[in-house]
C-alpha cells in the first residue's frame, strides 16, 4: 500500500470504548465535549463502521465541528464492538436499546441531532418515533426500509431463519478475507466504483483487521448474514414514522440504489409515500452519487446536513 497517497483527515477522531448493556461499544468522536451544544450522532449501515463518516465530517465547517460533539459508534457485531459471547443471529430491536443507552452516555437529558445511513437510517427513523423527545433533528441517508411482506410469508421466513443458522454453524456464511490491505481497498472500490483510491486505502484499515493467520478479515460478524426471523411490518413502521416529531431530512442519491436492489418489488415512489406519515419531512437528492453517498459526495452532503441542522 502506498502510504504517501493515503487520505489525510482534516478532523482526526478520538476513539473510545463505552460500556453499553453487555458490550464494550467502540465509538468514534470528533470535536471537544460540549456541555450545552446539541450532540450530533452518526450511525452507520450494514457491514460498515463508524469510521465511514470521516470523509463527511472532514467536509463540515470548522465552526460546526468545533461547536459540538460528534460521535459515531460501531454497531454491535461491527467494527470493534464485539459481542461478549459468540452469537448465531442478531435482533434488530437491540440496535434501538443500544442507541438509547449511548445517548444516555453522550447526551444525558439533551436531545440530539441524529443521522443514519442505510440500515442506520432505518434504525434512526424507528428510534425517533419511539423516543421522539430525544431527537431534535433527524437525517435519513438512504434508509429506505424493505418491501412489504404478506403475513403468509412468515411460514417461509421462519424456515429460512433456521436454515441460515445451520449454514452459519457449518461455516458456509464466513466473510471473505484478503491477503493484505490493498486487497481490502480493492474490494471497497469494486463495491463502490466512485470511491477514490486514497479514501479506500484509509477506510480499509478501519473496515478490516488481520486475523490469526495474517489475512485481513472484514470487521463484521458473519451472523449478521442470518435473516431476521420476523417479517418487516410496514404498518408498524408507518406508526413509528407518524410518531416522529423532529423535523426530518430524507436524503437519497441520484443513482437510485433502491430500484437496483429490488427490481420493481419496492420503488422510490412507495418509499416517498411512506415518508408522508412523517409530520415534517423534506426530501433532498445528492447528484452523481450512489448508495454510499457520504463517500461519493461528502462535500455536498455536508452542506445539506449543516444547513438543515444549523449551528
Amino acid at each position: 500500500m502506498n502510504n504517501c497517497c493515503m487520505y489525510s483527515e482534516r478532523f482526526p477522531a478520538c476513539t473510545e470504548f463505552v460500556r453499553i448493556r453487555s458490550l464494550d461499544y467502540h465509538v468514534w468522536r470528533w470535536g471537544p465535549p460540549q456541555a450545552d451544544a446539541t450532540p450530533l450522532v452518526l450511525v452507520h449501515g450494514w457491514m460498515d463502521v463508524g469510521a465511514s463518516y470521516q470523509f463527511m465530517v472532514d467536509a463540515l465547517s470548522d465552526a460546526f465541528v468545533h461547536g459540538r460533539t460528534i460521535v459515531a459508534p460501531d454497531w454491535r457485531g461491527f467494527g470493534l464492538t464485539k459481542p461478549p459471547v459468540p452469537t448465531d443471529h442478531y435482533v434488530f430491536a437491540d440496535y434501538l436499546a443500544d442507541l438509547d443507552q449511548l445517548l444516555d452516555h453522550y447526551a444525558g437529558e439533551r436531545p440530539v441531532d441524529l443521522v443514519g445511513h442505510s440500515m442506520g437510517g432505518n434504525i434512526a427513523m424507528m428510534y425517533a418515533g419511539v423516543r421522539a423527545k430525544r431527537v431534535r433533528r433527524l437525517v435519513n441517508l438512504e434508509g429506505f426500509g424493505l418491501p412489504a411482506s404478506p403475513p403468509e410469508s412468515a411460514v417461509r421466513r421462519y424456515g429460512e431463519w433456521m436454515d441460515d443458522i445451520r449454514q452459519l454453524e457449518r461455516g458456509e456464511m464466513a466473510l471473505k478475507s484478503y491477503d493484505g490491505l490493498d486487497g481490502v481497498a480493492r474490494r471497497l472500490m469494486k463495491t463502490n466504483p466512485r470511491l477514490s483510491q486514497d479514501k479506500a486505502e484509509w477506510l480499509a484499515q478501519h473496515w478490516a483487521a488481520p486475523d490469526s493467520s495474517g489475512c485481513w478479515a472484514i470487521l463484521g460478524d458473519a451472523a449478521h448474514k442470518v435473516k431476521s426471523a420476523q417479517l418487516y411490518r410496514v404498518d408498524e413502521v408507518q406508526a413509528l414514522y407518524a410518531a416522529i416529531t423532529a423535523p426530518t431530512l430524507a436524503v437519497q442519491a441520484s443513482g437510485d440504489s433502491l430500484s437496483q436492489w429490488w427490481q420493481g418489488r419496492y420503488t422510490l415512489a412507495e418509499y416517498h409515500e411512506r415518508l408522508k406519515a412523517v409530520g415534517d419531512c423534506h426530501i433532498a437528492v445528492i447528484e452523481d452519487a450512489g448508495h454510499m453517498l457520504h463517500h461519493d459526495q461528502p462535500e455536498a452532503l455536508a452542506r445539506q446536513i449543516e444547513d438543515f441542522l444549523g449551528h
